[in-house]
């Protein structure tokens, strides 16, 4: 379960194993037969390039752009799946097993080459959905909440030892207030904060994507590692990372909004996990040393967040962000997220939001978008210019190649977090 499915040892084996299947299932006896297999991979190939047209350019299902990587890969499984097909008919028993066979490992080798260019799985525990962190140990578990603004260095006297590396875990963040139906966080906390006088540290929410789960962040988004690295260079100091659920399931939507049809997740985030941080870690109460990360509808609560409460979050950095909490559509959206409320739904979209508290004193905004998704680079160049006409500063960033996966977000984490990390007042 924990083989590697995105190194080449696993990705190269799956390759050669459908090219010799593929080459096996091409030679017939006869060049009829040879010509007919050679048809019907091109009739698959057809088929699949149809589909992935039809599916995402026409019909829109999943409401993000394919970069034409992936479509290469779907379209080789259909054509492979044709050619398998093909050797069903005038055949021995054997070639119809071996054909049967090929089926699943043409599937596998192209969700595989997929699963590349998305960037999200490393294993199948993660395809899964298993949590690889453990329970978070505390070293203190008594938090307090000091008047410095950013300057953690005055807090803190480093010890001649310190971590090489930060610790991941999950912990049960209580609903107090909100009553919200969350999973279990999983928090990060820098080397500084494992010394047994830790100092001040600045917070960073980490939300994924939906459908997701709070580990995604750091299985797929690899942030404990931005961290870490980021860590080994400034004497164990990086922000304290909290990926709360603002889910509360994988195939939910609460838009980081409290509704009734959905629960109160706006509640829950602003209000019952700050209390938890605070309560268990020493942090800032300045709002520059509060920060908040995430990708797509992850990051549209970022944005939302960043934009409706500059006294709690200064910065915040937004990979694939809608322009505002969605479900897809104006209607349903006012209706199951807003109690059939337009006022309230226009209320929500940061375009309204950046018009009443501009202008904003100390904030930054930084959008990351995949050079091939035109419809969140459009979203990302509107909240672009909202917000720096609101007096928010503002940073695009262009993932060369990717589209709307986590090989953007890391990108975006790479690129965009030295700038958070400026603004959090961790470098000059």
């Amino acid at each position: 379960m924990t083989l590697r499915i995105d190194k080449p040892p696993f990705l190269v084996a799956v390759d050669v194993v459908a090219a010799v299947l593929a080459l096996y299932l091409v030679v017939r006896p006869t060049i009829r037969r040879t010509l007919a297999g050679l048809l019907a991979a091109a009739v698959g190939a057809g088929i699949g390039w149809l589909a992935t047209w039809l599916l995402i350019d026409v019909l829109d299902v999943f409401g993000v752009a394919l970069t034409p990587v992936t479509r290469m890969w779907a379209v080789l499984a259909f054509a492979g799946i044709g050619l398998a097909v093909a050797n069903l008919f005038r055949s021995r028993w054997w070639r119809k097993l071996v054909a049967v066979l090929s089926i699943p490992v043409f599937m596998v080798m192209a969700a595989a080459g997929i699963n590349v260019d998305f960037g999200e799985y490393r294993d199948l525990n993660d395809a899964l959905g298993v949590v690889p962190y453990p329970a978070l140990s505390f070293h203190s578990e008594r938090g307090e909440v000091a008047d410095i603004g950013t300057d953690y260095a005055s807090t803190w006297t480093a010890p001649a030892s310190v971590p090489a590396k930060g610790a991941i875990g999950t912990v049960r963040i209580p609903a107090t207030e909100s009553g919200f139906a969350a999973r279990k966080a999983v928090v990060y906390l820098p080397p500084a904060a494992l010394t047994p006088k830790p100092p001040v540290l600045p917070v960073l929410y980490a939300f994924s994507g939906q459908p997701g789960a709070p580990a995604d962040v750091f299985t797929a988004g690899r942030i404990g590692q931005t961290m870490d690295a980021f860590a080994a260079t400034h004497h164990g100091v990086a922000p304290i990372v909290v990926a709360a659920d603002q889910l509360g399931g994988p195939g939910r939507n609460p838009m980081c909004v409290d509704s009734a049809k959905f629960g109160n997740s706006a509640t829950y985030l602003l209000k019952d996990v700050p209390s938890w941080i605070k309560a268990h870690f020493r942090v800032s109460s300045d709002s520059a040393a509060w920060s908040v990360f995430g990708y797509s509808q992850g990051a549209t609560c970022a944005v939302q967040f960043l934009t409706g409460h500059p006294t709690i979050f200064g910065s915040a950095l937004a990979s694939s962000s809608e322009l505002g909490p969605t479900l897809g559509d104006r209607a349903s959206t006012v209706q199951s997220g807003f109690g059939g409320s337009v006022t309230a739904f226009e209320d929500a979209q940061p375009a309204h939001l950046m018009t009443t508290h501009a202008p904003y004193e100390n904030s930054m905004l930084i959008l990351g978008v995949g050079q091939n998704d035109a419809k969140y680079t459009s979203f990302a160049r509107t909240l672009d210019a909202d917000a720096t006409q609101a007096g928010i500063r503002t940073r695009l960033l262009i993932s060369p190649g990717t589209a709307h996966d986590w090989n953007t977000v890391r990108y975006t984490l790479r690129n965009g977090f030295p700038l958070i990390a400026a603004h959090l007042g961790l470098t000059s």
